[in-house]
């Protein structure tokens, strides 16, 4: 199974790049990984929010290929603990899911199209935290369901 983890919004910030980079090379060692930084619409400024949400619709579901499995990673969500995070990731790998992509919505949130789209709605916790850091979350739960699922000492 290959993850591809998309985020709308600017490349990495170097105060996480390093720790993105470093988990994403962690979790290479289990799963094919990427990343997909994608641009905000243009014309930006001029588009209301929910205009705004559809344009990052259309460039989101234009990358989806017919067999993703897609979770939506929002404050709606449901919450997990990392052991039943590493339970989900199993779970899909078990169902023999070709590509399981985890999307971090735009400025605004994500697109009601692609929520329904969505497998699975995550929500990391009920703060909210900048799309930076969640990249680096996402990464690091990642890695950590990894290292769960191989019953290694990463996870206490």
């Amino acid at each position: 199974m290959k993850f591809l983890l998309l985020s709308f919004g600017k490349a990495h910030e170097p105060y996480v790049k390093d720790g993105i980079e470093d988990f994403t090379r962690r979790i290479g060692r289990y799963h094919p990984v990427s990343w997909a930084i994608l641009p905000p619409p243009k014309n930006a400024a001029s588009l209301s929010v929910a205009d705004y949400k559809k344009k990052e619709a259309e460039t989101l579901l234009a990358r989806l290929e017919k067999d993703d499995y897609l979770v939506c990673l929002d404050e709606r969500g449901q919450m997990l603990t990392s052991e039943k995070f590493a339970g989900f990731i199993g779970a899909r790998t078990n169902e023999s899911i070709k590509r399981l992509v985890f999307l971090i919505g735009g400025t605004y949130g994500i697109d009601q199209q692609v929520l329904q789209k969505a497998k699975f709605t995550w929500s990391l916790s009920a703060l909210v935290f900048p799309h930076q850091l969640v990249r680096l979350i996402l990464a690091e739960q990642l890695y950590r369901a990894c290292s769960i699922l191989a019953n290694e000492k990463y996870h206490h």
